[in-house]
């Protein structure tokens, strides 16, 4: 089964139109989440800050007035973290990040993993990666000359810490591949028109698919798509309408439910189980996304928030630590990681959640952001951002 990897409101302009006039200052706003997944991988906040000259770090930390974070992608990103970090147990402790050969005789358990969990939320990072990197650039439009040159600082630094991450801990670590993408696809999208935009990320979805369908190849579209949404405004609609995503969520469990049944007949090592997983990940993704936005108008809100939120919104700084915590884990208890049952991978990831969300939100009623988005923010706008709750 192909292994998984990590990785980030609206304005009230419409994002993809640039400010006429000149920018009032060079102090960073509060940016949109990392994401690995998420400026996603995608990291910070989502607010928009209106514009400051009293000249304080104090007061560039203040979001406009009427302006609250989005809390759905919060949730969807801490979501996803948790599918991710359950797909990636059994690579990372395998420390050689090796795509694990399915079991000769799998358990209904094993099985039921490998349809609802393998290639089934990286989609979900890539596509918030994507619609971060463009919230990030309509705010940086505001603040800077050269908001390109930001975002370029930005992926650069990613990289680094991607690199870092692939050389010092685990090899299918999938920020420098987010970075890379995003250097060459997602930076130069931003000369493009919003339709642009809009076409290429299906073409480039369709001829991902017709090349093997894998996770990699699936990046630039996801991406495209993600800032494509963010463009037309999608994004600062994301919570004002139920029957959309529920009539779209309904559409795509429809049309994955074929999908897994074909990939669960598939021979592994045939060349249909690839396209079927890859096909299958999209439409699930998709589907999963539309059931949390429909929750999230129930009054399971709260809950959603309180259990998805502090995740999503430290998703880098979880991301990485993920890794730390599963290689330890793995040294304790020892043998080879893919003779482990999914009984033990489900516990593994609900003992490494539960401390990740314990940080998290601790961590967060203290400070603004994760301390490795906090950094990033900082290497991105070149000046030290505050990291404590100002008020």
């Amino acid at each position: 089964m192909p292994r998984e990897d990590f990785p980030a409101d609206a304005a009230s302009r419409r994002p993809d139109r640039a400010f006429r006039q000149p920018p009032c200052s060079d102090r960073p706003p509060y940016e949109p989440p990392a994401e690995p997944g998420h400026e996603s991988w995608p990291a910070g906040d989502q607010r928009l800050h209106r514009p400051r000259h009293d000249g304080g770090d104090e007061a560039s930390a203040r979001t406009s007035p009427g302006r609250p974070r989005i809390a759905a992608l919060d949730v969807v990103r801490g979501f996803a973290l948790g599918g991710i970090l359950l797909a990636n147990i059994q690579p990372i402790a395998s420390v050689g990040g090796v795509v694990l050969p399915p079991s000769s005789q799998p358990s209904p358990t094993d099985a039921w993993m490998g349809l609802l969990v393998g290639q089934r939320f990286f989609p979900i990072f890539s596509l918030l990666f994507g619609i971060g990197f463009s919230l990030l650039l309509d705010s940086a439009r505001g603040r800077t000359a050269r908001p390109r040159v930001l975002l370029l600082r930005r992926l650069l630094v990613l990289l680094t810490l991607g690199l870092a991450h692939h050389v010092l801990l685990w090899e299918g670590d999938i920020l420098a591949v987010y970075a890379i993408v995003g250097l060459l696809v997602l930076l130069p999208s931003t000369w493009l028109p919003r339709w642009a935009v809009a076409g290429l990320a299906p073409v480039l979805l369709a001829v991902s698919l017709i090349l093997g369908g894998g996770p990699f190849a699936l990046v630039p579209g996801l991406f495209l798509l993600g800032s494509a949404l963010t463009r037309y405004g999608v994004v600062d609609r994301i919570e004002r309408s139920i029957r959309v995503p529920a009539v779209l969520g309904l559409a795509l469990a429809a049309g994955a439910a074929p999908v897994v049944w074909w990939q669960a007949g598939s021979r592994s090592d045939g060349p249909a189980f690839g396209l079927a997983m890859a096909v299958a990940g999209l439409l699930l993704a998709g589907a999963y996304i539309c059931v949390l936005l429909v929750l999230l108008r129930t009054p399971l809100r709260p809950a959603l928030r309180a259990v998805f939120a502090p995740l999503g919104r430290m998703a880098l700084t979880n991301y990485l630590t993920a890794t730390i915590l599963v290689l330890a884990v793995g040294r304790v208890l020892g043998g080879r990681p893919d003779g482990w049952s999914s009984t033990t991978v489900l516990l593994i990831a609900a003992a490494v959640l539960t401390v990740q969300w314990l940080w998290s939100t601790l961590w967060l009623r203290r400070y603004s952001q994760g301390p490795v988005e906090w950094l990033w923010r900082w290497a991105t706008w070149a000046r030290r951002p505050p990291l404590r709750h100002t008020s």
